[in-house]
Formats: structure tokens, C-alpha cells, sequence
């Protein structure tokens, strides 16, 4: 038992209301507030937080005093907006989504906010809180002898429809390899323990969305690529990115390999995908394949159904949110920065540059301002 949490939410579409799902399993909690403008939205977020009241602005809902914290949840490209919004009127702890910006213009404006925002900001990156993810990044340093070599492959479905239909095109999304992706750079990051030096990618849209018309536009958003970063401790990462491949057994496989050996984890997309007549859904694994003694072992790393079925990223968001209330109530750390943040859509938006160019681009052209426009 700790301290009641009220907590107020912006933006309750697909996502939003996997955060209302798992903020409500977790004890001493309520969601008073929302702002969602489109009324479908409100009429299910409100089977789920049935005590909540709508509110039409930001400004309305921070005018509820009791309220401890906040969780972004809208499109991405109104996510620094609205962090800006918020530093102007009333400072509360917030958890916001990633990506946390999606237009270079935003760098400088959310570098004087981390540094003058004074209640804790975390960035939601939920596949670092995945269990199998968890245990590869715990063990890898022993299991691998230092890494060399990190590869992560997300094999999925398709971008699912969005209100507004916002995530059809680069322009709201920031580019799949920075609204998709940057959860896989994050992880990059936190798992080599270094910063990012330079990239190079090969991306773009071969199947998915071609076919479909927005007030006479079609959709630009990329379905598929690959991304190799150089990073700065001398260790190397790839990303293979396919979005049209739900067919697979797993959605996310990450391997990282070093003098020691090789350590993989292997995660299955969510449960709501999963055939019936396919039987019983996969389990995540965990497998150590050590080069002295020679020989794979693998585990079973299980999830609570009741965790699966509150969301699509394997339990993760649960897990999340448990790290967030401790840190609402005091007695936590932030895990994942707005600088954590800041970096994973850098490197997203380095390899959509990259994609498009044919160049390999530095890091640090565009944290020096170097590259200001962003080529999608």
C-alpha cells in the first residue's frame, strides 16, 4: 500500500487505453481526468475508467488540483507541444510516449525544458520492460564477454488505423524509423551502455498502405529496412524492421554476441493476433549459447495472462507503470530520461536521413544543428 494516485490522461485512442487497462491493475490508483476529443474514443475509455471526467482542454484537466500525475498519450507530433504546455501552467510528474518529438525544430525546446521542468518526466519505452528483454539485458554483459555485436528484428503486422488516420504519413509520425523504431535504438543504447556515433540505412515503402487515399494523398510511411549504427564503445548494432510479416512465431528477436558467447531473446506479438487454430500463443524465450562449453540453453520466460490481455507489448506497460508510480510516490528513479528519449528519436531520424540520402550520418550533425531538415 502507498500513496493514492490520481492520475490525468491525454489522449485515449488504441495506446491510451492500454495505459487505462494497466493503470488499473495496479493498487491505489484512479484515473480522474481525461482529454480525448473524438467522442468513439471517449465513449471506450470510459468502459474503462468509468469515473473519469472529460475534460476539452489541458488547461481544464490541470485545473483539478488533486491530480499527481500525467500520461501523454496522443499523436506524436503533438507530444512536445504539449510537454511545453504543461512547464507553462502547472509541473507534475508525467509519463509520455514515445516518440517525444517528431520535428529537429523540437531538440533545443525540449533540452531548455529538461533542463528548467522540475517534477520527474519518464519516457515511455515499453520493450525495455518486456520480461524476456529484461533478462537479456541483466545477463548479457556476463553471458557475452562484452558485447560486439547487438541485432535486433522486429517482424510485424502493419501500421493498425489511428483517428484521423495520423500515422499514414511522415510528416505527423516523424518517419517509421523514429515512431516505430525508436524503441529499438533505446534499447541499443541502455543495452551497449554507449552512445551512438554514426549510421547508415536502407528503408522505404514497398507493400503496406500503398493503396489507400487521405483527402486525395496517399500514404508515405515505410514498411521495411534495415539501419547499422556504429556506436562510440566500438560496438556495432543492426535493426531489420518488416511490416509485413505477421505470419511469424515472434514479433521481436534480439541477439547480442561477444567473446564469451551469444545471448538472444525471442518475444511473440500480441496475444489478440494469434490464430486460433494455431493453438496455443508462443511464450517468449531466453536462450545463452556459450562458445566454451559449445551448446544453446534455453528457458520459457512467461508473462501473466491477465498482463497479456491488458495490452500488446507482451506486459511491458505493467511493468512500466509499477516504476512510475514509485517514482510518483517518491520513492523511485526515473529509468528512462527525456535525454534517453531525446537520443532513441535522433538516431530514428539519423536513419531516415540516412534511408533517403544514401549518406552515413553523424550523430553529432545533428545534435550540432548541422542537419536541420529532415529528409523522409
Amino acid at each position: 500500500m502507498g500513496k493514492y494516485i490520481n492520475y490525468g490522461i491525454i489522449g485515449c485512442g488504441m495506446m491510451g487505453q492500454e495505459h487505462l487497462r494497466n493503470i488499473a491493475l495496479l493498487d491505489d490508483t484512479t484515473v480522474l481526468g481525461i482529454v480525448e476529443p473524438d467522442l468513439g474514443m471517449q465513449a471506450e475509455a470510459s468502459k474503462l475508467a468509468p469515473d473519469a471526467k472529460f475534460h476539452d482542454s489541458i488547461k481544464s484537466l490541470l485545473a483539478d488540483e488533486r491530480l499527481d500525475c500525467l500520461v501523454i498519450v496522443s499523436p506524436n507530433f503533438c507530444h512536445a507541444d504539449q510537454l511545453l504546455e504543461i512547464a507553462h501552467r502547472r509541473a507534475l510528474p508525467i509519463l509520455v510516449e514515445k516518440p517525444l518529438f517528431t520535428d529537429m525544430s523540437d531538440i533545443i525546446r525540449l533540452q531548455d525544458f529538461e533542463k528548467n521542468y522540475p517534477a520527474p518526466v519518464w519516457v515511455a519505452m515499453e520493450y525495455r520492460y518486456m520480461p524476456a528483454v529484461t533478462a537479456l539485458i541483466e545477463n548479457a554483459p556476463q553471458d557475452t564477454g562484452g558485447i560486439d555485436m547487438l541485432t535486433i528484428r522486429e517482424h510485424r503486422f502493419a501500421f493498425l488505423p489511428k483517428i484521423g488516420d495520423w500515422n499514414r504519413f511522415n510528416v505527423k509520425t516523424g518517419g517509421t524509423l523514429v515512431e516505430k523504431c525508436c524503441h529499438f535504438f533505446d534499447l541499443m543504447r541502455l543495452i551497449l551502455q554507449s552512445d551512438p556515433v554514426r549510421v547508415m540505412a536502407s528503408a522505404g515503402q514497398g507493400h503496406n498502405h500503398t493503396d489507400e487515399k487521405y483527402d486525395g494523398q496517399t500514404p508515405d510511411i515505410w514498411d521495411h529496412g534495415y539501419v547499422i549504427i556504429d556506436f562510440a564503445s566500438g560496438s556495432r548494432a543492426m535493426l531489420e524492421l518488416c511490416m509485413f510479416a505477421e505470419g511469424s512465431r515472434y514479433q521481436e528477436e534480439i541477439s547480442a554476441v561477444g567473446v564469451a558467447g551469444k545471448i538472444e531473446c525471442q518475444v511473440p506479438g500480441p496475444t489478440r493476433f494469434w490464430a486460433a487454430d494455431l493453438g496455443t500463443p508462443p511464450i517468449a524465450k531466453l536462450t545463452v549459447s556459450p562458445r566454451n562449453p559449445p551448446g544453446p540453453r534455453s528457458i520459457d520466460i512467461p508473462v501473466d495472462p491477465e498482463l497479456l490481455e491488458a495490452g500488446d507489448h507482451n506486459g511491458s506497460t505493467f511493468y512500466q507503470h509499477q516504476k512510475f508510480a514509485d517514482v510518483v510516490r517518491g520513492h523511485g528513479d526515473v529509468e528512462v530520461s527525456i535525454h534517453d528519449g531525446m537520443m532513441a528519436v535522433v538516431m530514428g531520424m539519423a536513419a531516415q536521413h540516412a534511408a533517403t540520402t544514401h549518406e552515413t550520418v553523424l550523430i553529432n550533425d545533428i545534435l550540432d544543428g548541422k542537419i536541420t531538415t529532415l529528409t523522409r
